[in-house]
């Protein structure tokens, strides 16, 4: 039977002989189904129209992406560290490419998903790197549509993972919603990988914070604060936002904090 994938959210759910009537992630209010109802595809069929993109985004950072974009269009990163690969986020397309290219790089040791709109297709990911664990944050366990065992639900404010790599819970966008911090990013100054928990704005001097961004549902600001606050402890100068260039390249503890104060400032006009 097939795993049916959303076209919207790219959320991949379980074996059923016909696909779901409805996708949870989409009928919520933080985001939205199609304009058109709801449709489904499969992995198969993605193949059949899509290929993923590979791109360096500095050393020891693999960005892995999909051409045509689907679903959200986010982009993965590939963490390379001497203790293990993680992956970060996911998206709904795996091919031979992505599969051949990741194994060179030493394969994956570990998945970590910022937040359930990014869940995509992270037990077949799982699968073809010898069921590696996917790490998810407890909060947002109602979200996953396709339950595995490789899936280990963490709770708590932060989960330290080899290569010195560390997963910090903000909330905000989601209750479990989730940022990696990588010490060795940034030349050693520190990144902070970030989808769009903290999100990289076109203007990628700054960030913003929003529960819902295709529906402009702002965050409260004590709930920014709380965001901001989780981050505060770790040294960064970079941050990555969830696609392609997407990136605040330096000073980005900074832009955080000055992000935030415009935040508040516009919501309390």
């Amino acid at each position: 039977m097939p795993c049916s994938i959303c076209e919207t959210c790219g959320t991949q759910f379980a074996e059923t002989a016909e696909p779901p009537p409805s996708c949870p992630v989409c009928d919520d209010e933080r985001q939205y189904v199609g304009w058109h109802g709801q449709r489904w595809t499969t992995l198969e069929e993605l193949r059949a129209g899509h290929v993923t993109v590979l791109r360096e985004e500095e050393p020891g950072l693999l960005g892995i992406g999909t051409e045509p974009a689907i679903a959200i269009g986010q982009r993965a990163l590939l963490v390379q560290t001497p203790a293990g690969n993680v992956l970060w986020d996911c998206i709904s397309l795996l091919d031979e490419r992505a599969v051949g290219r990741v194994t060179e790089l030493g394969g994956i040791a570990a998945i970590a998903v910022s937040h359930p709109h990014y869940y995509s297709s992270m037990v077949e990911w799982s699968r073809a790197f010898d069921d590696a664990p996917i790490l998810l944050h407890a909060a947002d366990c109602e979200w996953i549509m396709r339950p595995d065992p490789s899936i280990e639900l963490w709770e708590g404010e932060t989960r330290e993972l080899p290569g010195g790599l560390s997963l910090i819970r903000c909330g905000g966008h989601f209750a479990g919603g989730t940022v990696l911090h990588w010490p060795g990013g940034c030349e050693g100054r520190g990144a902070l990988l970030a989808g769009d928990v903290i999100q990289v704005v076109s203007d990628r001097r700054w960030v913003s914070f929003m529960y819902s961004y295709p529906n402009l549902i702002p965050l409260a600001p004590g709930t920014v604060h709380r965001v901001v606050a989780a981050v505060e402890p770790y040294a960064f100068d970079r941050i990555y936002g969830a696609w392609f260039d997407r990136v605040v390249e330096s000073e980005a503890k900074a832009v955080v904090a000055r992000s935030a104060e415009r935040y508040e400032r516009a919501v309390t006009r």
